[in-house]
């Protein structure tokens, strides 16, 4: 087992640029007072788009995005339905009343009456 550990360490040469098989065909960085300024702005502006493509993350934009408009939205929410400044009242009292009958009939017990009379059953409809 150690045998296998040693030859590999061993295998890996240290990278050396003089024999290297695949030279580059241009140096970089290049000298930019020798370049013409056309040829100097297309080289920014290559560089420029690949390191934004290199340090991209759409992942992590995504999810910012995401929690500060939850955040905003959630304060928003609580600011006009829940939060009491001041015992006066406020401009949101007629949301605040509407949300609360709506919740109420959602959640709590229903308006109307139930039935007093039982069903007719298909004996009797048929008679």
């Amino acid at each position: 087992m150690f045998q296998t550990l040693i030859r590999r360490a061993a295998a890996a040469p240290k990278f050396d640029f003089a024999r290297n098989p695949y030279k580059s065909k241009r140096t970089w960085p290049p000298d930019f007072t020798k370049l013409s300024q056309k040829h100097q702005f297309r080289l920014e502006r290559r560089y420029r788009r690949r390191a934004k493509l290199k340090w991209a993350r759409p992942t992590w934009t995504k999810f910012v995005k995401l929690s500060t408009w939850a955040t905003i939205s959630f304060v928003v929410v609580y600011g006009v339905l829940f939060m009491e400044t001041d015992e006066r009242g406020t401009v949101f009292d007629t949301i605040r009343d509407y949300y609360a009958r709506a919740t109420k009939d959602m959640f709590g017990t229903p308006r109307r009456e139930p039935p007093t009379k039982p069903r007719a059953t298909s004996e009797e409809q048929s008679v």
